[in-house]
């Protein structure tokens, strides 16, 4: 059975996805860094990053190769859960965001993500997050007519 988390805490929890948008629509790795714990885990598309060090790296680079703008996220409000204890909430949601690489966009991407938010004295950082990439759809077939 689910356990109700406290409607004050969900609202202590969406200063962060105003702040993370806020820090990769101007492309600050340091600051998208700053709302991770410092044993932190990012799961990129390339694989799990360890440490709030490393994830400032990984946007660093990113950030090099790409500029982020229209950052959006979206918490589904049936999904917060404790895990554990009150001072670790589970939730989920959707993103969106436009791209603009060195030599081409821009490009449009959304996905879903997944997050452990956990308290750290009166702050709450970020413990876990996994965001994934929503592909886009495959070109419809040829028909027999087209062939």
């Amino acid at each position: 059975m689910k356990e109700t988390v406290d409607p004050q805490i969900i609202e202590q929890l969406d200063p962060i996805a105003r702040k993370y948008e806020e820090a990769v629509n101007n492309n600050d790795a340091p600051a998208v860094a700053a709302l991770f714990t410092e044993d932190a885990v990012f799961v990129a598309d390339t694989g799990p990053i360890y440490g709030r060090q490393a994830i400032e790296k990984y946007h660093v680079d990113l950030f090099k190769e790409w500029h982020f703008s229209n950052h959006l996220i979206k918490t589904d409000s049936n999904s917060p859960r404790i895990v554990g204890t009150a001072e670790n909430i589970a939730l989920n949601g959707e993103w969106s965001q436009t791209l603009q690489g060195q030599s081409g966009g821009p490009i449009q991407r959304k996905g879903y993500w997944g997050a452990i938010d956990t308290r750290q004295g009166n702050d709450w950082k970020i413990l876990m997050l996994t965001p994934n990439v929503t592909p886009e759809p495959a070109p419809p077939a040829a028909s027999a007519e087209t062939k």
